[in-house]
């Protein structure tokens, strides 16, 4: 996968956002920690961090911070070193690199890995990183290209790599590179991010080093990349690592059609394909259709329900007839015979839904 081993290489996961776009998912759970792919989104992203020689990794928290170390622990399990390091009040992007730095044990001039809890990426980090260290630059940047760069922070470059400006959201980019959300610091310029304050390192800190004319690198690529904050990129991102587009160390079985976690029940009458998730001691009765889904542990989708493109909570159920596509449903919510929910409907936990009692067409 890489030349280089980086065996000394730590890193720093941020993970302390409150993930309101994937709302009901994220009412209780984090958003890093949704299972994805039959496991906690974050497992993939350590698992491949461990794969390109990082052994130890200091996670940000704030948002639900102790449901991190009780899912993921000392890190043994991945065979790594996990620390944890808890703002108790949000203090943005440099803030918040700072603060978890406190944890790192690497010398002022080594490489420090920051990674962003919310991406899937494909890209060669140790190639990234050996560009890094072979630049001496002061921090490089993982970009990437995307249709509409409206959304992201817009990074133009010059012939030799050297980023020129950090554009953030702004409505006429001047290219469609963008900040792709992983980044190799120089140790001492995390230092140099005051302590203890609000900082954001796409508004303030990469400006300024650009701006004082250290060495800001791209590192720019074409892989695989997604931003998983909302419902439907969540859903893409588990059914891409289901289907092998992505090839994830921590997927728990062999990539196809779907993956069935231990427990599930699924009728031989019943169609599943498209890279869905059926999750433990789900049921699946014969003449459902469950396509490009993810479903929850212990949930039941009946005799002749179809659901394509949607996320099935922990204990939902989808009642006979019923048809969804492009919907949230929270845990134990129940989705009552003939309801026909689209277009990223959501469901809120615990709604009970009766017969017939949301329709997108006319009834049939």
């Amino acid at each position: 996968m890489m030349e280089t081993p980086l065996p000394d290489l730590e890193a720093i996961l941020l993970v302390g956002g409150q993930g309101t776009r994937l709302r009901p998912l994220t009412l209780g759970t984090p958003k890093p920690l949704l299972p994805t792919a039959g496991v906690p989104f974050l497992a993939h992203q350590l698992a491949r961090a461990r794969s390109f020689g990082v052994r130890r990794i200091v996670f940000a928290t704030s948002y639900r911070a102790e449901m991190f170390s009780d899912a993921f622990g000392d890190g043994s399990a991945f065979g790594l070193s996990l620390e944890y390091m808890t703002e108790e009040t949000p203090l943005g992007t440099g803030g918040a690199i700072r603060n978890a730095a406190e944890a790192l044990t690497c010398g002022p001039d080594a490489p420090v890995l920051v990674l962003n809890g919310d991406i899937l990426s494909g890209h060669d980090i140790g190639d990234q990183v050996a560009r890094h260290v072979a630049r001496r630059a002061a921090v490089t940047l993982h970009l990437t290209e995307v249709e509409d760069p409206t959304r992201f922070g817009c990074v133009p470059t010059d012939d030799e790599g050297r980023v020129t400006a950090f554009l953030e959201k702004t409505p006429n980019p001047v290219t469609n590179r963008i900040n792709a959300g992983c980044y190799v610091f120089t140790r001492s310029v995390i230092d140099s991010i005051p302590a203890g304050e609000v900082v954001s390192v796409e508004r303030e800190t990469f400006p300024g080093l650009i701006d004082s004319g250290a060495l800001v690198l791209g590192y720019a690529d074409a892989s695989y990349w997604l931003d998983v904050g909302t419902p439907a990129a969540f859903i893409k991102g588990s059914r891409d690592l289901v289907l092998g587009r992505l090839a994830s160390p921590a997927l728990p079985g062999p990539p196809g059609e779907f993956l069935a976690l231990p427990g599930a029940r699924i009728s031989a009458e019943a169609k599943i394909d498209g890279g869905s998730v059926i999750g433990a001691r789900a049921v699946v009765e014969s003449g459902a259709q469950v396509s490009g889904s993810v479903l929850g542990d212990g949930c039941v989708i009946h005799a002749g329900a179809a659901v394509v493109d949607s996320v099935i909570g922990i204990g939902a159920r989808v009642a006979s007839g019923a048809i969804l596509r492009d919907a949230v449903i929270g845990d134990g919510a129940i989705v009552g015979p003939g309801n026909e929910l689209v277009a990223g409907s959501r469901i809120w936990p615990g709604v009970v839904l009766p017969e017939c009692s949301v329709r997108f067409s006319s009834d049939v």
